[in-house]
């Protein structure tokens, strides 16, 4: 388990929607600094946060953020991008920018944490999957949701002997800029932030943040056809 009083926390995406309920929550849960990043730090408004220019998708960004925050604990992946086309219709480049950003952005910073954490002394990571890791809607977004669950799995008993606990965060459609288009219930994001920061304090594996989420990792052990019924006509 991971006290979040007196750590220091860093948050890809800190600037807006699920990451600024984030570093609202750890700020209330008394963490002594949160370094919230985005491409424009000035689009930080938290007036405690310390906010960091971020480039997921660039080493050479994520590099000069790891050496700037040496002394962070906790790290939260929660940066992503939707590009919310289909296989046939958008663009191999468009899939791609989805894996740079949803994928590969958070191995980046992980690698990049990893020995910083591991020098403080150990702490956690926390992973923002969404419920499209489990299920697919057609698009992209969803195959990169899988493997970033995928290694976060692998993540999870690799960085275990060195002391960093790893957590994998779920949820379905949360009140944000990402999906302001979507006619469908939304949880609000403080909701998905407090579900995220128990679960990194009481040491959960995952966090499953709404009830489409449980019900849709409830139904992987059917047949395919209880997540797809079309399949059954």
């Amino acid at each position: 388990m991971t006290s979040i009083k007196g750590a220091v926390a860093f948050v890809t995406g800190g600037n807006r929607g699920i990451g600024k309920s984030l570093v609202e929550e750890l700020y209330e849960r008394g963490a002594a600094k949160v370094y919230a990043t985005t491409r424009d730090p000035r689009t930080v408004t938290h007036p405690d946060a310390v906010p960091i220019a971020l480039e997921v998708t660039d080493p050479a960004s994520v590099a000069a953020a790891a050496e700037q925050a040496q002394d962070v604990t906790i790290l939260i992946n929660n940066a992503g991008v939707s590009v919310r086309g289909d296989y046939f219709g958008e663009t191999l480049d468009d899939v791609r920018q989805e894996f740079e950003v949803n994928f590969y952005g958070p191995l980046h910073v992980t690698r990049a944490f990893v020995p910083v954490i591991e020098r403080n002394g150990g702490g956690h990571i926390l992973n923002a999957h969404s419920v499209l890791s489990w299920f697919t809607t057609g698009s992209s977004y969803s195959a990169t949701k899988a493997a970033l669950w995928s290694a976060t799995n692998s993540l999870r008993l690799e960085l275990r002997p060195r002391g960093i606990a790893v957590t994998g965060l779920h949820m379905g459609y949360v009140d944000t800029d990402m999906v302001a288009d979507v006619d469908a219930p939304k949880t609000p994001p403080r909701d998905v932030a407090v579900a995220a920061l128990d679960g990194i304090e009481s040491g959960a594996h995952e966090v499953l943040a709404d009830d489409l989420t449980r019900q849709v990792k409830a139904a992987l052990s059917a047949d395919l056809a209880a997540l797809y019924p079309e399949l059954a006509e």
